[in-house]
């Protein structure tokens, strides 16, 4: 399946040429789960286009960690592919997504004659830390409206439409709360001019 390489233009040519020769490219439609906790790993994702989400469960309840992006990959999947070892997080698709497979069993190789093939995972650890210390400051410092709004605006940013089309209960898992307080968080938000609740889903309509 062919693709615009300038997407991974970040990748000297050389290992490009080696990742593609080795790796597949496939389409997973939205809602797509493409790990599930406890599988051994394959191969390694490199997301051409769309949106993956990444999460765990506690309890049964969902906690989202982050979304990868076109151009990004899962440090998570890669520490467990390099390591052989099963998988602790859930990915999904959030959208119609492109996503370019690297075999696992090549990682070691790939490593090895490719150093600058270092860098992306590098990158991509210093990314998800960020978030994390981010996440932990929202947590620490901030009300549920607050991080309500900026999960919203996070999303609507993430795949470019004005729109959210979701439910109560899926942003309650991803923020780890339960229903019943994003609904009432909601109708406050509303309230105050910050979002607008359609059939067609959420809108922020107001800045903080």
């Amino acid at each position: 399946m062919e693709f615009d390489k300038k997407i991974l233009s970040f990748l000297k040519p050389k290992l490009l040429e080696e990742i593609i020769e080795h790796s597949i490219i496939n389409d997973f439609p939205k809602g797509t789960e493409i790990l599930r906790e406890k599988q051994f790993i394959k191969v390694l994702p490199i997301v051409l286009s769309g949106l993956v989400k990444v999460y765990s469960r506690f309890d049964e309840k969902e906690l989202l960690l982050y979304y990868i992006e076109p151009t990004q990959s899962c440090i998570m999947t890669f520490y467990a592919a390099l390591k052989n070892t099963q998988s602790k997080v859930y990915a999904i698709t959030e959208e119609h997504s492109r996503i370019l497979l690297i075999p696992a069993q090549k990682l070691p190789k790939l490593l090895i004659e490719y150093p600058d093939f270092n860098e992306l995972f590098y990158n991509q650890y210093n990314l998800r830390y960020s978030e994390l210390l981010d996440t932990i400051g929202h947590l620490l410092l901030e009300k549920m409206d607050k991080r309500l709004y900026d999960h919203l605006r996070k999303k609507m940013l993430l795949s470019s439409n004005n729109t959210i089309k979701m439910s109560h209960t899926q942003i309650a898992n991803e923020l780890g709360t339960v229903r019943e307080v994003i609904t009432r968080v909601l109708k406050k938000l509303e309230t105050d001019g910050k979002v607008e609740q359609t059939q067609d889903g959420i809108k922020i309509i107001g800045e903080w």
